[in-house]
């Protein structure tokens, strides 16, 4: 697929960065993720990576059987990555312990799915709007539906980082899967980790869907997002992605 695609990740005031992010782009079909850890000793950090590491390893068996029944193959495609998890984590005991978000975005010419778990979120944008975002799985998102805080209150609430959703070896996933339509051209996808949204305003990640809006911008908004949170921030990651 033709894309315009940039990465970028901090660690920002913690000591180890527990993100995680991975892509696949062919002429068949492109792959997205990022992921959050959660959990202590290294836990988290192993986490993200070993349920990254799990979808692609198994890119190639699921990613050609899409056109067929993609929500089903899909989520299958997905337990199969955690089924890895399991299998990195057997002899270790941080396994029981650990866990990760996620935010994953799969396109072809003829859709994009999405699945996320926990407060990861995927922003899909064109130079006039946010079209939309993943609903995040935590306490802050439950209040917004409420209607008892805002959209602009869910980064500063105190309960801000309880999830109600995550991903761990020790349960069935929780991970949620939608279809949509195919990316049209001038669209941008922008795929985060909480590091990165909490301290970013909408209309400053409006400017990444704009047609000058690209790696620099990018760069800008992380480095923005970690000054902001005044010697406090979380790792910042973040990917974009423009069709052209």
């Amino acid at each position: 697929m033709a894309l315009e695609f940039y990465q970028l990740t901090s660690i920002g005031d913690r000591e180890i960065n527990q993100d995680f992010m991975a892509h696949i782009i062919n002429d068949s079909y492109a792959l997205f993720i990022v992921a959050d850890g959660l959990g202590g000793h290294h836990a988290g950090e192993k986490a993200s990576h070993f349920f990254c590491q799990g979808l692609l390893r198994f890119a190639d068996t699921y990613g050609k059987q899409m056109e067929r029944n993609p929500v089903d193959t899909f989520s299958i495609w997905i337990s199969a990555a955690v089924n890895e998890m399991r299998r990195l984590f057997a002899f270790d005991k941080s396994g029981n312990d650990a866990h990760t978000t996620c935010a994953i975005l799969y396109m072809d010419e003829q859709r994009v799915l999405t699945a996320h778990c926990g407060d990861s979120r995927i922003y899909r944008m064109n130079p006039q709007q946010v079209l939309w975002r993943t609903r995040d799985h935590s306490i802050p998102q439950q209040l917004l539906n409420e209607g008892k805080i805002t959209e602009q209150e869910m980064a500063r609430h105190p309960e801000q980082n309880k999830l109600t959703r995550s991903i761990n070896i020790m349960k069935a996933d929780e991970v949620e899967i939608n279809l949509y339509p195919a990316m049209k051209k001038g669209e941008t996808f922008m795929l985060c980790s909480d590091g990165f949204w909490e301290y970013v305003k909408q209309a400053e990640l409006l400017q990444l869907a704009q047609p000058d809006g690209g790696k620099d911008e990018l760069a800008k908004l992380v480095q923005l997002a970690v000054f902001r949170a005044h010697g406090k921030s979380d790792n910042v990651t973040a990917q974009w992605v423009r069709r052209p």
